[in-house]
């Protein structure tokens, strides 16, 4: 068994790794994810991720449901730490599996991969908690520094709606664009995040920022965020990008959503929450979004984990669809599947001081 085999083995009991240890996987990882573009081609099939936020146990749950690595081809669309209990054993262990399989592991950044971001929501702490020192927190960030901005996915199987006459928004046939937060006024074509220098802290305001926390919402054109980063922005300024771009889909993260996934705007963006149960106090369920190489998963919403009382499987969705059930969609073949946070018993709970809330 390799070091890194040994660590993998020693993070899934979600124990820490030595300092050391930290350093090196922190060196590997980055001379890895340098040769990556700020935009990452992946081809299908492949399992797309939104938050997780540090619950470790269920991102374990979450393999269960979705395959293990390098089983499963896995794109994860950032927030990896902060709010969560774990968000070190989290990171790491994502980080070791993308050593390990580099071409079966894609992760891009989020907001609260962020030096300021992380010392306020707890990742610092619990890195200062567990080592006595920052230096794993300040490996950790350089990390941060080095992860793209965004994700391609190619040759996912296209399909449209059955309905006579009726379109899609930007190309059935096109590809898939993964994203943490949204869109920016200051991006109209993909090739200008290729274009960013991504190698900073995320900066305050510009498109390097919009990217990771801005949020499509009901309005027309672009908005103000309640956050204080980003911006809001609407149906017509997704139709217009996904056209410019040949986009069938966006798919993003970065906002709770109870039913785990959210799809907008005539299907043409989709929410992914992956972070069930969040803050271990929210309830909601979390989901996975599939895409494939055929028409195998077209219209399934898969459930799981005892899930089987739920009402609504998302905005964009037939409710109360079954195990199996056929549910007609425009753009790419996928299927989501839903599942609910780890069992009690399988996590040990540590006591931590609670954070705020925020609405940056």
């Amino acid at each position: 068994m390799s070091d890194l085999d040994r660590a993998i083995a020693q993070l899934r009991a979600c124990r820490p790794i030595p300092e050391s240890d930290v350093r090196e996987l922190c060196h590997k990882a980055r001379e890895i994810l340098i040769e990556e573009g700020n935009v990452v081609t992946v081809n299908a099939p492949v399992t797309i991720c939104g938050d997780i936020h540090g619950q470790f146990h269920d991102l374990m749950e979450l393999f269960r449901v979705g395959g293990d690595p390098p089983d499963t081809n896995y794109l994860f669309m950032g927030d990896f730490v902060d709010r969560g209990f774990y968000s070190l054993e989290t990171f790491l262990l994502l980080l070791c599996l993308k050593v390990r399989y580099p071409d079966r592991m894609t992760l891009i950044r989020g907001n609260h991969e962020s030096r300021q971001i992380t010392t306020v929501y707890g990742f610092y702490d619990e890195c200062y908690r567990k080592y006595g020192s920052a230096n794993v927190w300040r490996y950790c960030c350089d990390v941060f520094d080095y992860l793209a901005l965004g994700a391609l996915v190619l040759g996912a199987s296209n399909t449209i709606s059955p309905s006579a006459g009726e379109g899609t928004v930007g190309n059935p046939a096109g590809a898939v664009l993964c994203v943490h937060g949204g869109l920016s006024p200051l991006i109209d074509k993909v090739d200008k995040i290729r274009l960013l220098d991504r190698k900073q802290e995320v900066p305050h305001e510009g498109a390097m920022c919009d990217l990771l926390w801005s949020d499509p919402d009901e309005i027309d054109g672009w908005g103000l965020s309640p956050r204080g980063a980003g911006f809001l922005f609407g149906a017509d300024i997704v139709k217009v990008f996904n056209h410019r771009n040949d986009l069938s889909l966006i798919a993003r993260a970065h906002q709770l959503v109870m039913e785990g996934f959210k799809e907008m705007f005539d299907a043409s963006i989709v929410t992914v929450w992956s972070a069930p149960n969040y803050c271990y106090r929210c309830g909601n369920v979390a989901a996975l979004l599939e895409l494939s190489e055929d028409d195998s998963g077209l219209g399934v919403l898969a459930r799981s984990n005892g899930d089987v009382n739920r009402s609504n499987g998302g905005a964009g969705s037939s409710g109360g669809l079954g195990e199996g059930e056929l549910q007609p969609m425009k753009g790419p073949a996928r299927r989501y599947r839903v599942f609910q946070a780890a069992p009690q018993d399988s996590r040990g709970m540590p006591a931590k001081k609670p954070v705020a809330d925020y609405f940056l």
